[in-house]
């Protein structure tokens, strides 16, 4: 599909929006009006406390006035703060007001209906943001964390929206895609001097040398995806192990309710059990699996089928391990699960410590021992009795990585982004190559590019319709 660049006049057109921007039943609302006539509407249905006070189009900006909402026959409807805002100082770049009311529904329905009356169009998901976008206040990139801001439920997604829509990813991005531009340009003067082929204005080891810092940092900023994701959606954790190894019982400890049955009945759980949980911060996903093991039940076969593939999709994996079982056993298990731990941070938790010998400290199975790369992640616990469950948490929270998200400029989020980077990845590795090939100058800019064009996506350079009505929709109205 072409994408084309969109400018402001194309996007927002002469009209007056307004929108309530707050959730109703509170002690206040507000609505909000943007637009050329955002002032002059709400002069239309405001008249100040006093009558020495000014009309707001005569006030300064950035003022409060106090009066009252008046309807056509002249009847007060309700006391507010009206605070003024003129362009291009505002949200969206426009003239905008916002009137801080009692949260009624009654007014606020009342107040919106009068201000539609008097010349304003109700506001469509995202349109204040659309609008900030159109107008040069935001890229689309940190137009894109405002959504992200407003949803985040955790210190781990907050952190990580307010980092985006203050403008970090785009300042790297910028960065990377300015330092292109200008090797990019001397390349195709080359082409203007294509008679002279002895004429060299781009030095090829110096674009060679860029090129691959380039696409290192590139790489740095799409491989943050998969943690960032995780952090952003809830890191999902899969409690693997034996039938009765405890799998339900930690899954209620970690929880901190008893949201599965507990049973001392081998294959109780038969198919996965899902609940999210926040721990320092950091919003969790556990799973707690089917018992693995050999059965001729198909229903539990099914559900041990889903435990495998709840392995696949975690990013972290409790190995839960009953100290009472001998290796033999837990081998047989491990043998069927060790191929799906590939990739996977795994936790080993030996449980049932309250019933071993006081005085010995549990050991890991042999085949584990040999498959644990730091031994620091095998923890001995007792899910029924909670020992050492709070250690088991901060080991999750140490492991998901957000002490380096805490310090780390960018970390990417959204799905568009990660693809836009691997596509300018692939356009940037074709350079290298056609670099290290002696590819004509002409194909070798065609590259760059097509690396420029991918960065500009992301930050809205360029862009359509259609993909701005995709983000857009799914805003809440009033923002």
């Amino acid at each position: 599909m072409t994408k084309t660049l969109q400018t402001p006049t194309q996007a927002n057109g002469q009209d007056t929006i307004c929108a309530i921007a707050t959730a109703t039943g509170g002690a206040i609302g507000i609505i909000r009006i943007s637009g050329p006539k955002a002032i002059a509407i709400a002069d239309s249905v405001f008249t100040p406390a006093s009558p020495q006070s000014p009309t707001l189009s005569r006030r300064k900006p950035g003022t409060v006035a106090y009066g009252h909402i008046h309807s056509a026959n002249g009847s007060v409807l309700d006391d507010v703060l009206v605070s003024i805002f003129r362009a291009p100082h505002s949200y969206t770049g426009e003239d905008s007001v916002e009137i801080s009311c009692h949260g009624s529904r009654y007014i606020l329905q009342q107040t919106m209906q009068l201000l539609i009356n008097n010349g304003c169009r109700a506001a469509g998901p995202g349109e204040y943001t659309r609008r900030a976008f159109m107008n040069g206040k935001m890229d689309l990139s940190q137009a894109e964390a405002v959504a992200d801001l407003i949803a985040a439920t955790d210190r781990a997604s907050h952190h990580m929206a307010i980092s985006q829509m203050r403008g970090g990813f785009s300042r790297e991005l910028a960065a990377l895609r300015n330092r292109l531009l200008r090797l990019t340009s001397l390349l195709e003067l080359e082409l203007d001097f294509s008679d002279h082929e002895e004429l060299e204005f781009a030095n090829r080891a110096e674009l060679d040398s860029l090129a691959r810092e380039v696409r290192s940092k590139m790489q740095r900023l799409a491989d943050s995806f998969s943690t960032g994701n995780a952090l952003k959606n809830g890191v999902p954790v899969a409690i693997a192990g034996q039938t009765n190894a405890g799998k339900s019982t930690l899954l209620n400890a970690l929880l901190g309710e008893d949201k599965a049955i507990v049973s001392d009945i081998d294959g109780t759980t038969r198919d996965t059990i899902e609940d999210t949980t926040v721990i320092d911060g950091v919003t969790f996903r556990f799973i707690d699996t089917a018992g693995i093991r050999h059965t001729d039940d198909a229903i539990e076969a099914m559900g041990i089928e889903r435990s495998f593939q709840a392995i696949d999709k975690a990013q972290i994996v409790i190995l839960l391990i009953d100290i009472r079982r001998n290796d033999q056993s837990f081998e047989q298990f491990y043998d069927n699960v060790r191929p799906h731990l590939a990739g996977k941070q795994v936790i080993a938790a030996l449980n049932k410590c309250d019933t071993g010998t006081p005085s010995a400290a549990p050991q890991l199975p042999t085949a584990v021992a040999a498959d644990l790369t730091d031994s620091s992640h095998a923890i001995a616990i007792s899910a029924k009795y909670g020992h050492n469950i709070s250690q088991l948490r901060s080991l999750l929270v140490s492991l998901t990585g957000i002490d380096t998200i805490a310090t780390a400029d960018v970390t990417v989020t959204n799905l568009r982004h990660y693809e836009a980077l691997t596509h300018a990845i692939e356009a940037i590795t074709r350079v290298i190559d056609g670099l290290a090939t002696g590819l004509p100058s002409d194909l070798v800019a065609q590259d760059l590019r097509e690396c420029l064009y991918h960065l500009a996506d992301i930050l809205g350079e360029v862009t359509t319709t259609e993909v701005l009505n995709s983000i857009f929709t799914h805003f809440c109205i009033g923002k």
